[in-house]
């Protein structure tokens, strides 16, 4: 049984939220508190605090909506998708999908946002496997770098994925840093172009959100300097 608690209303009486409701109560509260800190701050080493505040809250709102909601806005967005033909849909593309040079990842809209399939590209890209993503949750297979206090990946892929579902039309992200695990389990730096769009079935419901990205890190990280230490004696 989820856990129980009480906000007062503007009546004088209480309301019960379940748990997890009160958890996207804070959290909305956290986002909230942080933007008005952050407004008001002038002092450069508190905003950058603030600012690492504000990026984690958002990226836990992020993390319990796409648990709770997916990318999907509504009850009714869920009812009409579950009536498309996601195997007919999936079958018109699936060729072109696996052969593409370009990387692409396929994700279910649903509550948990669950990974339904990526081409050899997106895995090559991404140091990831089909075999070790397919099925699983997108934030438990790409979580912002915990070393990094200003990572908003999650949050910024989250919103663009709650676009696609709200407009119908695709939406480009601007280039965002979203560091990926190499095969040790270590976070390395990359920088990615990503592409979010929808796939409807003929009947306008929408299947899946289709994920393009390319790795535009040479770009935008400077290569390691080949200058010898001016401390050093030349050779």
């Amino acid at each position: 049984m989820p856990l129980l608690t009480t906000l007062p209303t503007r009546h004088g009486g209480q309301r019960q939220l379940p748990g997890w409701s009160m958890q996207r109560f804070i959290c909305e509260q956290n986002v909230a508190h942080f933007e008005r800190l952050l407004d008001q701050a002038t002092d450069p080493a508190l905003r950058r605090t603030l600012e690492g505040l504000l990026k984690s809250a958002r990226r836990d709102l992020a993390m319990l909506e796409s648990a709770l909601s997916g990318a999907e806005g509504s009850p009714l967005e869920a009812r009409r998708r579950r009536l498309g033909d996601a195997q007919t849909i999936r079958q018109q593309f699936q060729p072109e999908f696996d052969a593409s040079p370009h990387p692409y990842m396929l994700l279910d809209p649903a509550p948990g946002l669950c990974i339904v399939d990526i081409n050899d590209a997106y895995a090559r890209a991404t140091l990831t496997s089909r075999s070790d993503v397919v099925g699983r949750s997108l934030f438990e297979i790409f979580p912002d770098n915990p070393d990094d206090a200003l990572a908003d990946g999650v949050s910024n892929l989250y919103a663009s994925l709650r676009t696609v579902v709200k407009t119908g039309q695709p939406h480009a992200m601007a280039i965002q840093r979203y560091d990926i695990r190499d095969p040790q389990g270590q976070f390395i730096e990359r920088h990615w172009q990503p592409i979010n769009s929808p796939i409807h079935d003929r009947d306008g419901i929408l299947i899946y959100i289709l994920h393009h990205v390319e790795d535009v890190t040479a770009d935008m990280v400077s290569p390691i300097s080949a200058a010898h230490d001016p401390d050093q004696p030349s050779t």
